[in-house]
């Protein structure tokens, strides 16, 4: 019988809070059971949120992440609720953006990431953060971002 990779979640099946920050959000991962090839896993959030460390305003974007998994896979409830944690975070998109990514590096250390932060205009300015990491893998189906940029109302 396969070894069951699912049996140390904390999260998945049950009630859970919202974390109160990034920093305290547990961000979990299981095994990677097709580790022997390289494929792309994507996760779109369009209603991101989190708050202007200036004026406590709420903050909108539409995040794009791409990843190419190593050994471990994040699981996508703790992945949910780990960017549900910036809704009372103060950080400029910059550091959001740069700080999700950092900490996908950290807890599942893919072969390959990008992110996309494609944020609503502030001030009459949209601000669109893009960071990779890793040497892109030669083989691997790697759709474009496709997020038109913002137009207003028009």
């Amino acid at each position: 019988m396969a070894e069951n990779i699912y049996k140390n979640l904390q999260q998945l099946g049950g009630e859970t809070r919202l974390p109160d920050s990034p920093e305290t959000a547990l961000l979990e991962s299981v095994e990677n059971p097709q580790s022997d090839i390289d494929y792309l896993v994507r996760f779109t959030a369009p209603e991101f949120t989190s708050l202007c460390p200036m004026t406590g305003q709420p903050d909108f974007a539409h995040l794009m992440i791409d990843y190419i998994p190593n050994r471990q896979l994040v699981e996508s409830k703790s992945l949910k609720l780990y960017l549900g944690s910036y809704r009372n975070h103060g950080a400029f998109h910059e550091d959001c953006t740069v700080s999700i990514a950092r900490r996908l590096i950290k807890e599942i250390a893919p072969k390959w990431l990008r992110i996309g932060g494609y944020w609503y205009p502030r001030g009459g300015m949209p601000i669109d953060v893009f960071f990779a990491y890793g040497e892109t893998p030669q083989g691997v189906w790697i759709p474009e971002q496709n997020v038109p940029p913002y137009r207003g109302r028009g």
